[in-house]
C-alpha cells in the first residue's frame, strides 16, 4: 500500500464519517435530496479509489493527454 492510496482511503472515511456524524447529530438531514449526495458521491470515490486504484476522473485526464507527472519528474510526487 502507498501513501497515496492511503490518503485517498482516509480522506475519502472523513468525508463520509463528517456527513454521518452531521445526518445523525440532526445538523443535516440525509433523507431529502441535497448536494450533500454529491459530497457523499465524492468520498465514496475516494476511498474505493484508495483500494481499488480505480478512479474515474484519472481515467478521463489521461485519455485527455493530461501527463501523469511533472517534466523531468520521475517519481510522480513533485508539483
Amino acid at each position: 500500500m502507498t501513501v497515496n492510496r492511503i490518503v485517498r482511503i482516509v480522506a475519502g472515511f472523513f468525508i463520509m464519517l463528517s456527513l454521518a456524524l452531521a445526518h445523525f447529530t440532526g445538523q443535516v438531514d440525509l433523507a431529502t435530496m441535497s448536494w450533500l449526495w454529491f459530497t457523499l458521491f465524492v468520498g465514496a470515490n475516494l476511498f474505493q479509489s484508495g483500494f481499488t486504484t480505480f478512479c474515474p476522473l484519472d481515467s478521463i485526464l489521461r485519455k485527455l493527454g493530461v501527463p501523469e507527472t511533472a517534466p523531468g519528474c520521475k517519481t510522480g510526487g513533485c508539483g
